[in-house]
């Protein structure tokens, strides 16, 4: 697939204060884009620089082979081709929604109000809405004209800077699966800056995780949220359980016992990754000693849960042998594990319960890690 956006060691500074530090990104021809980050990471300012608001200090933004920013000098932003939502749809409240929506289409343009009749219904507006104000329209309704606003001009790319973070939660699911679907089928090369990872994951073909100005993992959803390279993107990413271990030959041994692991190639101490969805627990009787020395068995007591309608998640102590065990050859581990288990299969607190691993741990290739088990 063609490349359609392409960022090339993109600096900026405010001041003194680096806020990229050569940011370097491509976005294949008709694909959707997300870039995720904590506040200060400099997403935002990328957006804009994408977008013309802002001209980099050095580095290169072309756009369908078009060079729109080599440093400082810079094609305007009105002259890009580029569609732009903001966070609150940013939409004229004293004009109707037909003049928000047709905001930049010329006055004397033939079948202007055709136009703008067939951008509400790309966006699954009725046409009925055209004579209402922006105050009239709920939250998803008013991040759709905007939306509408912006294809208006047909861009060549779509820049959409958490457009759906005013909206409730299931608002915000439809409205962004509605979007994503709408820009599919236009073809249009979409950016979408998010800080809510779980929006990031569902609605891009490619996630870009940035962190303190600097682009630390790109790729597809699936493999940032599987094998990220540290334990700082894993944990951005979602829950994690991060454990120190000795890898060999495709297994680790850690505080979960005998596990296996996706590099067959590693060898010695390493940290290794799981999710919690990975984890399942069963009930069972009070592992003896011998049973809890077992490498390849995990055992555990239940010391919290935390009802969460569907799925609940229990705090689990781990018990393993130690030479210097009390008499019944159980030791228990400080820290406490969390598993997630549905509603209708909770142990009772203090029951005890095995611990069991589904597929394989992720080995990070970063050797720094922020916590372990």
């Amino acid at each position: 697939m063609t490349t359609s956006l392409e960022l090339t060691g993109i600096h900026k500074s405010f001041g003194t204060a680096e806020v990229l530090g050569g940011v370097s990104l491509k976005a294949a021809a008709g694909s959707r884009t997300a870039i995720v980050g904590p506040s200060g990471s400099g997403k935002t300012t990328l957006l804009r620089i994408m977008a013309g608001f802002e001209v980099p200090d050095a580095g290169r933004v072309t756009l369908g082979g078009q060079l729109l920013a080599d440093g400082p000098e810079a094609v305007p932003a009105h002259l890009r081709g580029i569609g732009f939502v903001p966070q609150d749809g940013a939409l004229f409240p004293h004009l109707s929604i037909a003049d928000n929506v047709g905001f930049g289409l010329p006055r004397n343009m033939p079948a202007r109000d055709h136009r703008i009749a067939e951008l509400m219904d790309m966006v699954s507006l009725d046409v009925a809405m055209l004579k209402r104000r922006p105050h009239e329209l709920s939250g998803g309704q008013q991040q759709r004209v905007a939306l509408a606003r912006a294809l208006a001009q047909k861009p060549r790319l779509m820049l959409l800077d958490e457009p759906f973070s005013a909206l409730d939660t299931g608002l915000r699911a439809s409205t962004r699966k509605a979007v994503a679907k709408l820009l599919g089928a236009a073809g249009i090369t979409t950016i979408l800056v998010t800080h809510d990872q779980a929006e990031a994951l569902s609605f891009a073909d490619q996630v870009a995780v940035m962190r303190a100005g600097q682009l630390v993992q790109a790729g597809r959803p699936s493999e940032l949220y599987l094998r990220p390279t540290d334990a700082a993107t894993a944990s951005f990413l979602g829950e994690s359980i991060v454990l120190s271990a000795q890898l060999s030959g495709g297994w680790a041994e850690c505080a979960l016992g005998r596990i296996a692991v996706n590099d067959n190639q590693r060898s010695g101490a390493a940290n290794i990754m799981l999710r919690p969805e990975q984890l399942h627990v069963t009930q069972v009787p009070l592992p003896s000693a011998k049973q809890s020395d077992d490498g390849a068995a995990c055992y555990g007591v239940v010391t919290d849960t935390d009802f969460g309608g569907a799925v609940c998640v229990l705090s689990v102590r781990l018990l393993r042998h130690r030479v210097d065990a009390p008499e019944d050859g159980i030791a228990g581990w400080d820290a406490p594990l969390l598993v997630r288990t549905p509603a209708l299969q909770v142990p009772a607190m203090g029951a005890t319960v095995q611990i069991t691993v589904a597929g394989q741990a992720h080995v990070f290739t970063d050797p720094t890690f922020a916590h372990s088990v």
